[in-house]
Formats: C-alpha cells, structure tokens, sequence
C-alpha cells in the first residue's frame, strides 16, 4: 500500500539541534529518551527493551508497519503479542475481554502524531484502543517517532493532526477498513509520573506521518 504525501512543512526532519532540545525537554517531563540514527537501530533496540515473553501490544502506526517493528513484534514468537490473540476473539461476545487485553499489557509499542519542544507527546485516534496503554495501563510504553514530527508547541502539534496526519490516515483508513478516518480522540502527555516507564526512540530519520 503507497499513500502519498502532501506537501507540507511537516514532512522535513529535525536538524540535530531541535532533537536534542526535545530529548532533554522530555527527559524533564520523566520520559527516558534514546536519540537513534534510523529504523535499523530502533529494531534492535526494541528486542532489548522488551523482555521475551512479554505480553506486547502494537498500536496502529503506520511507523511501526513500515519500520518492519509491528511484523517483529507480532511473528517472532518472542513475545505474547496482543494483537493476535484480540484478532482470534470474537468480537460480538468478547469486545470488553479485548479491551481489557489491550488496556493493560506489559508493554505497548506505538508512536506520535507530533512530539514539541517542550516536551510533550500528541497522539490522535478514531477508536482510541491505543490511549488507555499509552496513558498509564501498560507496564511500559516505547514510542518510535521519526524526525519530521517535532513541532515547537502544542498548537503545532494540533495543527499538524488535523491538516497533515488526518488526510493521510484517510486515505489509509479507506484502503484497509473501507471508512475514513476521525479524531474522535486525542491524549497529550505532558509527563510521565513514574520516571523511565514512557520511553521515546527519537530517530534523526523521517518515517510514519
């Protein structure tokens, strides 16, 4: 599947300058943050922060099926992986049993819509199965976010949502549900309360929207 990518001023990475800004903005706010070259890296460094055997659910990203992340995660056999036992549940009788599932795993592996320089991580959602692990349910969270999404505020951040992230995920959403898409719901997290438990990989790549 190929979507293509608008022009935008949202598309180009960060220079190295405005990545270490966030980190350190982040790692005030109790986010642990790694500062990586490209997906390769991040792969790796996914296998080692995540304990085999873990019950690991992916949440949509378009960055995660891209970087090869979600397929390693779900097909290894390294892991309990959510995804798959939701998928094998029916969902007229077991729909409270899934969301008790994906809520509360060890961990959960995502990313952003937008990340600011003052530290704060913006993810929008049609369904919002993400949000209650990436707000606190989940042991552990590890988010990969790709260069291009680092805004200077939260305006930003809204802005790059819902005129560059939205179209894009429409057109996704069509592709593979057959329905656009909405933001029916938004999480900011402004910090984590348990330092380190909110992982960030900020790659100086772009990848995902």
């Amino acid at each position: 599947m190929t979507i293509s990518v608008p022009a935008s001023p949202f598309t180009d990475p960060a220079p190295a300058e405005r990545l270490e800004r966030v980190a350190a903005a982040l790692t005030a706010n109790n986010f642990a943050v790694e500062i990586l070259d490209d997906v390769a890296a991040a792969r790796i460094r996914i296998k080692d922060l995540i304990p085999e055997g873990a019950s690991v659910f992916t949440g949509a990203s378009e960055t995660l099926r891209l970087s090869g992340i979600d397929e390693d995660i779900n097909t290894s056999g390294r892991y309990d992986a959510i995804k798959s036992r939701t998928l094998a549940t029916d969902r007229a009788t077991g729909a409270r049993d899934i969301w008790r599932m994906i809520a509360s795993p060890d961990v959960i592996v995502g990313s952003v819509h937008a990340v600011t320089e003052t530290g704060s991580l913006v993810i929008a959602s049609a369904s919002g199965s993400q949000l209650p692990g990436y707000a606190g349910g989940a042991g552990r969270a590890i988010w990969i976010v790709g260069a291009q999404k680092v805004v200077p505020d939260l305006g930003t951040a809204l802005r790059r949502v819902e005129d560059y992230c939205l179209p894009l995920e429409n057109v996704r959403a069509q592709e593979v549900y057959g329905r656009p898409s909405a933001l029916n719901r938004l999480l900011i997290l402004n910090a984590e309360l348990e330092p380190g438990r909110g992982i960030v990989l900020l790659l100086r790549e772009a990848i995902g929207f």
